[in-house]
């Protein structure tokens, strides 16, 4: 209950303090359960980065130093990179058609979508494995068609890795697309072709402008989910293609070496918050959401 006098002068809060004030009592259990179950955390990892095994920063030393670690560090970026690009070119005209299409069939295609999101992570990348393998229907189907002579390297490469998260970050994409696109007017479509704009001109220089919003949210939201993947690099790659986050596991599920996790961990975070910075500096929240 707030108190309706302030402290000290004894004179009445106004309507407008009363309210922030409440407002502020009902945020208080949700700050609460964030400071316990995330913030407290991820303090306790980042403390042990600069105490494990020895106070100072010889674990960022180590990390940034090492030609290993390096290489790990370019080719999560790499990966992200090239997933959040593929999925972005096959996203955008998955979120065009379906903003275009009768409400029935995109209803149909959006249970599709989420379905593919319902299905259990390690059950979709297992089946990517099987499609993927030597043996497997891909390589099958290219065979029989005479494409291929022999079997194509789907599997324990950056080609697998590619393929097996460009499809799980998929929807990811879509959504936010599809959101900003709805909200364009079809009428600026039109109006730039009477104006003689063909339909390139009309995409490049009116609906991707448009839709950009869109695309940024969810390139970042693909990408730095990229980042901190595991499961889909861990058994669609190769030692030669090992991204962070398996690195950051080995540290401290093998090595048990927490003071190098961690301190893999925060460059993680930083790289994720500056990419974030980055984007509020250029779009902003409100732009962001299609406003």
């Amino acid at each position: 209950m707030v108190s309706q006098t302030e402290p000290g002068s004894g004179r009445p809060y106004s309507p407008a303090q009363v309210r922030r004030l409440t407002d502020f009592d009902l945020t208080l259990p949700a700050l609460g359960l964030l400071i316990l179950f995330f913030v407290l955390p991820v303090a306790m990892l980042l403390t042990r980065s600069v105490t494990e095994p020895v106070p100072g920063l010889g674990n960022y030393a180590e990390l940034l130093g090492s030609s290993t670690y390096l290489r790990v560090f370019a080719n999560t970026f790499i990966v992200s990179s090239l997933v959040t690009l593929v999925s972005l070119l096959i996203g955008f005209p998955v979120a065009w058609a379906l903003a275009i299409m009768p409400s029935r069939a995109a209803s149909i295609v959006f249970a599709i979508l989420l379905l593919s999101m319902w299905t259990n992570l390690l059950a979709r990348t297992y089946a990517w494995m099987v499609l993927l393998q030597r043996t497997g229907v891909i390589n099958k189907m290219l065979l029989g068609m005479g494409l291929i002579d022999t079997p194509l390297p789907l599997v324990n490469n950056l080609t697998g890795v590619t393929i097996g998260m460009t499809y799980i970050m998929l929807p990811f994409i879509i959504l936010p697309l599809y959101g900003v696109i709805r909200k364009i007017d079809p009428a600026i479509l039109q109006a730039a072709a009477l104006c003689g704009a063909n339909r390139w001109q009309s995409l490049v220089r009116v609906l991707l402008p448009l839709a950009m919003p869109g695309m940024a949210a969810g390139a970042l939201m693909v990408f730095v989910m990229s980042l901190g993947y595991f499961v889909t690099p861990a058994l669609l790659g190769g030692t030669s293609n090992m991204m962070l986050a398996e690195l950051i596991a080995q540290f401290v599920q093998s090595l048990v070496n927490w003071g190098m996790g961690g301190a893999a961990a925060l460059v993680l975070l930083v790289v994720t918050l500056a990419l974030y910075a980055v984007q509020l500096r250029f779009f902003g929240t409100n732009r962001m959401g299609g406003r």
